[in-house]
């Protein structure tokens, strides 16, 4: 029986969790590759080790340090398909909405998405279905993706350990932020465990009960 498994390379200056899920055992490695940031190699090195067959790039939103790896992902992988919320399609080439332009780096530009994720879709790797939930806030365009069986949530940057995503960007939204929060995220049981885009893994039960933005005390 293949083994779900979550691992986790920080990438780049912004140390961005980057996340393969991939099945280990019971034939064939298959994977995802979630928000490839800079310099991937770390990764891409694990991917070819383990001899893991990556399926589909995803991404959690489109700025800059979630989406700087792509094109030496997909050199190294070859083309597959690439899944984003269509309200940020266009950000992976447009320096200013990604916010490479702002943030003194070379503008940041890599190829769109060829396919989408929206509220709702079920995505399957092997026997484990993932759902897309929609969690707005930090952009337009975030998304989390909650695997039900095995209690995971892979959540950008929405949701940190002790913390929330920013909501100071030109197209950030503070209160649409709050309701993904405590509307969508908090809706997940108690021992999901939180992976997100910066930072220690964590659980939605303890950001339920002491993480300040969620309780109300900060």
């Amino acid at each position: 029986m293949a083994k779900l498994r979550v691992k986790g390379f920080a990438l780049g200056d912004w140390q961005t969790n980057c996340w393969l899920v991939y099945l280990d055992g019971g034939g064939t490695r298959r994977g995802w590759i979630i928000d490839p940031g800079d310099r991937p190699e770390v990764l891409l090195k694990f991917v070819a080790e383990n001899a893991i067959a990556v399926e589909a790039v995803l991404f959690t939103h489109a700025h800059l340090d979630h989406i700087m790896g792509l094109e030496a992902v997909i050199k190294a992988i070859g083309e597959v398909p690439i899944y984003a919320h269509p309200l940020e399609h266009g950000w992976f080439g447009d320096p200013q909405l990604n916010l490479s332009a702002f943030a003194g780096v070379p503008p940041v530009s890599v190829r769109p998405p060829t396919h989408t994720l929206e509220d709702g879709d079920e995505l399957t790797i092997g026997a484990t279905s993932w759902r897309v939930l929609h969690t707005p806030g930090h952009s337009p365009g975030s998304v989390s993706l909650y695997c039900a069986d095995a209690r995971v949530a892979i959540v950008g940057d929405t949701l940190f350990a002790g913390s929330i995503g920013r909501s100071d960007f030109p197209s950030s939204d503070s209160a649409v932020l709050m309701d993904s929060l405590r509307r969508v995220l908090m809706a997940l049981p108690d021992d999901c465990a939180v992976h997100p885009g910066h930072g220690p893994i964590t659980s939605i039960g303890r950001e339920r009960t002491t993480n300040p933005w969620i309780t109300g005390s900060e």
